[in-house]
């Protein structure tokens, strides 16, 4: 007999800390019961299940036979089944798989079923009471406790899937846990999110106990456990921050059309108004620019150009090239190729250090782009777009 008190008190303690409902913990303690049951008392082949009754805190055992006939099992004894062993073969030359062998611990006739129970039926489950038992033996205890702890940890893997699985593509907040191998382990309370080398922000470091900040990107279950894959690299991590700083884009009024990142040095970003009253780029700039500032100094000091959208493709990577002044865009729509002009104090803005304000115009547009001189001399290698061109409608 279980005391009702403390299993109450454990049973709200679970749900409330591990977000595990008391009624898969209640299943979790009738399957290792029941486990238990079968391993010292039972008979082989039985089907045993058991039963807690909450209200007396005594569990209740029971033996199910399921009911058959000769359509469903085969009644034949173990040595006619051991000189059928080889399967036959269908026209296709399949091995035909054979019908279950009968268990009288397991089925029971459908004639005598009819003595139990008058409609019963092929498929139905009859149910025996068996004996109830209080003395088990250890192996059959330690069974029993392996049994609740599986149960109870499969149930916590489905609550935490549930619960993250809706925040996928949201900003969450934990603490370095540990460091190994260039990744980074985070606590986020009721599970541990990994931050990849390749998903951290360059140049940034981070000691235990540290909190941090990264969008939970995707959301793993395997046979090993649960995987919650952080990224700060990400460019939805810069649009959920903005998303945090101007009411506009998060209730929908600011439109994030594209995004170009590269992370811990700078990002582009394409925004566009649904409301014709709202500027979209002074939403995410700010007052005296406090709002674009907050973001900057989560990032690391990435610089942020946000520009507005437009559909001309022309005016869009004119744009996009900014704060260079374009002085010409000439279109190859077959090749999908930008051809720009610009005069000679505005070759270095239009190309950027490295060649980083081409490229990033180039993954924003979706257009490659080739910068010469007004003279139409090349001065740049053309700048192709990449994967990383987010649109977030």
């Amino acid at each position: 007999m279980f005391d009702l008190k403390v299993m109450n008190s454990v049973l709200g303690e679970l749900e409330e800390e591990r977000g595990i409902p008391r009624e898969k913990v209640i299943e979790a303690i009738e399957a290792a019961l029941a486990t238990a049951y079968k391993k010292e008392y039972a008979k082989r082949g039985q089907i045993i299940r058991a039963k807690l009754d909450l209200n007396t805190g005594t569990p209740e055992f029971q033996q199910i036979k399921e009911v058959v006939d000769e359509s469903t099992v085969r009644f034949i004894s173990e040595e006619e089944e051991d000189e059928h062993k080889e399967f036959e073969l269908d026209t296709e030359g399949n091995p035909i798989i054979p019908l279950p062998r009968f268990n009288p611990e397991q089925h029971i006739t459908l004639a005598d079923a009819k003595f139990i129970k008058r409609d019963a039926v092929v498929g139905d489950e009859l149910v025996f009471a068996l004996e109830t038992k209080d003395d088990y033996g250890r192996i059959a205890a330690q069974t029993a406790k392996q049994v609740i702890i599986q149960k109870i940890r499969e149930a916590e893997k489905v609550s935490v899937v549930a619960e993250f699985g809706k925040r996928q593509g949201e900003i969450v907040t934990g603490t370095v846990q540990r460091m190994e191998r260039g990744n980074i382990f985070i606590d986020l309370g009721r599970a541990t999110g990994i931050l990849p080398y390749d998903e951290q922000i360059p140049g940034e470091r981070y000691r235990q106990g540290e909190r941090i900040r990264a969008v939970l990107y995707q959301v793993e279950e395997s046979s090993r456990g649960i995987y919650l894959r952080l990224s700060r690299a990400n460019p939805q991590f810069l649009v959920k921050l903005f998303e945090m700083e101007a009411p506009e884009a998060a209730n929908g009024t600011v439109l994030f059309k594209a995004v170009a990142r590269e992370a811990g040095s700078r990002s582009k970003v394409a925004v566009a108004s649904s409301d014709p009253h709202v500027d979209p780029v002074g939403s995410l700039v700010g007052q005296r620019g406090v709002r674009v500032s907050t973001v900057t100094s989560e990032l690391g000091g990435e610089k942020i150009d946000i520009i507005e959208w437009s559909e001309d493709p022309k005016t869009f990577i004119e744009e996009a090239l900014s704060p260079a002044r374009i002085t010409e865009v000439d279109l190859d729509e077959a090749e999908h190729k930008a051809t720009i002009k610009v005069a000679e104090d505005q070759q270095s803005l239009a190309i950027g250090r490295g060649g980083q304000n081409v490229r990033l115009a180039a993954k924003l547009t979706g257009w490659r782009i080739d910068i010469q001189s007004t003279q139409g001399t090349k001065i740049a290698e053309e700048a192709t777009p990449a994967e990383e061109t987010t649109p977030t409608e």
